[in-house]
C-alpha cells in the first residue's frame, strides 16, 4: 500500500535525507521517499501498518523539524499562505537582533576599559538568540542516539570555543551558520518557486455550459463529455476536442515553442493552453486529474523523488562523513597534547575549526537543487524527464535507436499510386481496402481512407482483426478480404506481385485471391537530418533506425539521413530482438536510448537504458511509457535533452569538486593552525553559499 503525506514548511535537505532513511527503517516500510521541491513524503507499506505509521512518520519528522507540519495528501493545508512569510521575517528579525548585539559585543572586545563580564553578557545573549534551537536540537537528537549531524557540529564546535576563550570567534560562527542557513533555505524556496512559475499551466477556472447557461466552475467539477467555453486570452481548463471556432493556441508552456499553433473544429485542445484569437468551443474529453496540464505538472514535480546515482552516492557519502570528520577533529585536539605534550588551548582550536569546516551542507543541499533545475529547464524546452536517474543516465547516451514512422519521418501517409491485377479497377482495389480498414486507426489505414473519400459501411464489417505487424483481415459481405505488407500475403499463402516502388505497400486480397497493391508515401520530416548530424556532433557515436516497412524503405531513409545502420521488416517483438543485439555491442560503460511515437513501441522504450517517446503532446501511451518525453514532433530535442543532461552533470561535478576541494585546503591549514575560525565560517557557509548559486544557473539553461 502506499500513501503520501505532505511535510509543510520542510525546508532542509539534509534534514530531508535522514526522516527519509528513519521512516524507510520502520517495520513493514518496504520503500520512503522525500520530495523536497514538492514537500512530500512517499511511503510503501504493509496494509496493517496504514494507521498506525502516520503517527510514526510525524514522530520521525518532529523530531527533526519540530515545526513542520506532517498531513495526510488528501487533507488541507490548516496554514495560510502568509504563515511562510511570516516565519521567513521572524527568523530574519532574530538573525537581525542577534547580529545587532553581537556587534556591539565584538567592538567591546577592542575597548580595553570595558569588563570581561560586560562583553560575555553581550556575546552569550546574540549566541542564545541565534544559537538556541541548534543547541536544544542538538540535544534531543543526542538523547535519541542521533549524534553525527549538522547540529552537533556547530554546538560542539561553538562551545568548545567558548571554552577555549575565542569568545567573538563562537558567537560569529553561530550568526554565519544562521546566514547561511536562511540562505539555503531561501535556495531551495526560489528553486520551488521557479519550477512554479515555469509550470504554471494549472488553471483556475473553467466556464461550463449548462442549462443553457455559462458557469465558472474550478476545473475538477467539469465532467467528461460537457461542453466549455473558452474566450481569447484565457487558459484551456481541460482536454477536449473544439466543436466551435478557430483560434490560435499559445502552446509554449507544454512544447516550449513559441509560434502559436492553429485549431480548428473537430481538432484536439489541450489543457494548459492560452487562447489567443477566437473564442472555442469544446466538448470535454478526459477529466481535470487526467488532462494534458495535470500530469506534466505531476511529472515535474515528481520527478525529484527519482534520485539519481551521484544523489544517492552523496546522501550516503554525508551519512559517514560526520561521524568520520568529528573522530578526526577529536584526534587533531587531543592526540598532540597527550603525546606530545603540546598546548591543549591551541589544539583544541585547530580541533574545533576541523568540525566547524567539515559541514557537508554544500553537497547535501547543490546536488538534489541541480538535478531538479536540469529537469526544470528541460521542462521549459518542451522535454519531460521523470527523474534525476534519467538525466543522468542521458549524460552517458552513445547509441540512439529511432523508429521510423512518426518519429524520423512525418507518419502523415498519402496514397500515391494503386497498382491492380487480376482484372480489378483501382476503385474496386480502394474501396476493398477502405472497408477493411474502417475500423483502424493506423496512419495507414487513414490515409486509405482519406483516398477513398466516401462513408464506409462500418456496419457490414464483420470478423474484423488486426494482425500484428502483418496488417488487417475482415469479413464484408460474404468476402475475406486481407490489407497488409508482403509478410502477410506470404502467410496466408497467397499468390502476388512484389512492388519494387519505393513506399509503404498495402497489398489487398480477396478471398485468398490478389487483387492489388496500394502504394502510400510517408515524408521524412524536415528536422530528422539535422537532428542525426547534431548527435554525431555532439558525440553519439551510432543512429540506428528499426522500422517494420520494407527493405527498399528503410535502405532509402538511412541514405538519406545518414543513419550508421537500418534494419528493416521487423515485427514488434523482433525490434526488442534487434535491440537487446544493438545494446550488447555499445560502448562499455555507456547507454542506449530508443525514440518511438511512445504508442506501438512500448516495449521497446521499455526495454531501452533510456526510453524516449517522440511528439507525446496529449498522447497518454507516450506519456506513462517512456522515460523521457519529447512534447514535440522535433527529433532535435533529443539534442537539447543531452546537451542539458551534460550540463547539469558539469554542475555537479563542479560542485563536487568546489566543496571537497575547498574544504581540503582549508581542513589542512586548520590542522596546521593557519587557518582559523573566520576561515573556517567562509569553509562552510561561504562554500555551502557558492554551491547553491552554482547550482541555480541549470534553472536558466
Amino acid at each position: 500500500m502506499e500513501k503520501t503525506f505532505i511535510l509543510k514548511g520542510l525546508d532542509c535537505p539534509h534534514c530531508a535525507a535522514i526522516i527519509e532513511k528513519e521512516v524507510a527503517e520502520l517495520n513493514g516500510v518496504s520503500y520512503s521517499s522525500v520530495n523536497l521541491i514538492k514537500q512530500t513524503l512517499t511511503v510503501k507499506c504493509e496494509e496493517a501498518r496504514k494507521v498506525s505509521i502516520e503517527a510514526e512518520i510525524k514522530a520521525i519528522v518532529h523530531s527533526h523539524e519540530p515545526d513542520v507540519e506532517v498531513l495526510k495528501k488528501e487533507e488541507k493545508i490548516s496554514k495560510k499562505k502568509n504563515d511562510e512569510k511570516d516565519g521567513t521575517k521572524a527568523r530574519l528579525l532574530r538573525l537581525a537582533i542577534g547580529a545587532l548585539i553581537y556587534a556591539v559585543g565584538f567592538i567591546l572586545t577592542f575597548i580595553e576599559d570595558v569588563s570581561l563580564y560586560v562583553k560575555l553578557i553581550f556575546l552569550i545573549t546574540s549566541y542564545i538568540i541565534l544559537g538556541a534551537d541548534v543547541l536544544l536540537k542538538a540535544i534531543k537528537n543526542i538523547s535519541k542516539g542521533r549524534i553525527f549531524d549538522e547540529n552537533f557540529l556547530m554546538s560542539l564546535s561553538t562551545v568548545g570555543a567558548f571554552a577555549i576563550g575565542e569568545y567573538p570567534e563562537a558567537v560569529a560562527v553561530m550568526l554565519f551558520y544562521q546566514v547561511g542557513e536562511y540562505f539555503q533555505s531561501m535556495a531551495v524556496r526560489r528553486s520551488r518557486k521557479s519550477i512554479s512559475e515555469l509550470m504554471d499551466i494549472r488553471p483556475d477556472s473553467a466556464t461550463v455550459k449548462r442549462n443553457g447557461e455559462l458557469i465558472t466552475v474550478s476545473p475538477e467539477e467539469v465532467s467528461v463529455g460537457e461542453v466549455i467555453v473558452v474566450k481569447p486570452g484565457e487558459k484551456i481548463a481541460l482536454d477536449g476536442i473544439v466543436i466551435e471556432g478557430n483560434s490560435m493556441l499559445d502552446t509554449r508552456a507544454l512544447t516550449g515553442e513559441s509560434v502559436p499553433k492553429s485549431v480548428h473544429k473537430g481538432e484536439k485542445a489541450l489543457s494548459g493552453c492560452i487562447n489567443q484569437s477566437g473564442a472555442l468551443t469544446i466538448r470535454v474529453t478526459h477529466m481535470f486529474g487526467d488532462s494534458t496540464a495535470s500530469k506534466i505538472i505531476d511529472l515535474v514535480e515528481s520527478a525529484s523523488s527519482r534520485k539519481s546515482s551521484t544523489e544517492s552516492f552523496i546522501t550516503a557519502f554525508a551519512r559517514y562523513y560526520t561521524p568520520a570528520v568529528v573522530i578526526l577533529a577529536t584526534l587533531l585536539a587531543v592526540f598532540p597534547p597527550l603525546v606530545l605534550g603540546a598546548d591543549w588551548t591551541d589544539w583544541l582550536h585547530r580541533g574545533m575549526v576541523f568540525l566547524v569546516v567539515s559541514c557537508p551542507c554544500a553537497l547535501v543541499i547543490s546536488i538534489p537543487l541541480t538535478f531538479f533545475g536540469g529537469i526544470g529547464a528541460a521542462s521549459r524546452h518542451g522535454i519531460l524527464i521523470k527523474g534525476g536517474n534519467y538525466l543522468e543516465a542521458l549524460n552517458k547516451v552513445k547509441t540512439v535507436v529511432f523508429d521510423k514512422t512518426g518519429t524520423l519521418t512525418r507518419g502523415a501517409f498519402e496514397v500515391s499510386e494503386i497498382y491492380t491485377q487480376n482484372g480489378f479497377t483501382s476503385e474496386q482495389v480502394l474501396e476493398y481496402a477502405a472497408g477493411a480498414e474502417c475500423l483502424s486507426n493506423h496512419p495507414i489505414a487513414k490515409s486509405i481512407l482519406s483516398a477513398y473519400g466516401k462513408d464506409t459501411a462500418k456496419s457490414a464489417v464483420a470478423d474484423y482483426c488486426e494482425l500484428s505487424g502483418l496488417g488487417i483481415s475482415a469479413l464484408i459481405g460474404n468476402k475475406r478480404v486481407l490489407v497488409g505488407n508482403t509478410k502477410l500475403m506470404e502467410t496466408e499463402k497467397i499468390a502476388f506481385t512484389p512492388c519494387e516502388k519505393e513506399g509503404t505497400k498495402a497489398y489487398v486480397a480477396v478471398d485468398g485471391e490478389y487483387i492489388g497493391c496500394i502504394l502510400i508515401a510517408d515524408k521524412i520530416k524536415g528536422d530528422s537530418k539535422k537532428a542525426i548530424t547534431e548527435l554525431k556532433r555532439i558525440g553519439v557515436e551510432k543512429s540506428i533506425m528499426l522500422t517494420g516497412d520494407d527493405e527498399n524503405i528503410g535502405r532509402s531513409v538511412a541514405k538519406e539521413l545518414n543513419l550508421d545502420e537500418y534494419h528493416a521488416q521487423l515485427l514488434p517483438d523482433e525490434k526488442i530482438e534487434k535491440l537487446e543485439i544493438i545494446d550488447q555491442s555499445k560502448p562499455h560503460g555507456s547507454k542506449l536510448a530508443f525514440v518511438g511515437d511512445g504508442i506501438n513501441d512500448a516495449p521497446v522504450l521499455a526495454r531501452a537504458d533510456v526510453g524516449i517517446a517522440m511528439g507525446g503532446l496529449g498522447s497518454d501511451a507516450a506519456i506513462e511509457a517512456a522515460d523521457v518525453v519529447l512534447m514535440t514532433d522535433e527529433p532535435s530535442k533529443l539534442v537539447e535533452a543531452i546537451e542539458i543532461s551534460r550540463a547539469t552533470r558539469r554542475i555537479v561535478i563542479q560542485n563536487i569538486i568546489i566543496a571537497l576541494g575547498i574544504k581540503a585546503v582549508f581542513l589542512i591549514l586548520g590542522a596546521f593552525g593557519i587557518a582559523g575560525m573566520w576561515e573556517a565560517v567562509f569553509g562552510d557557509v561561504g562554500v555551502a553559499l557558492i554551491a547553491v548559486l552554482n547550482a541555480m544557473r541549470i534553472i536558466k539553461k
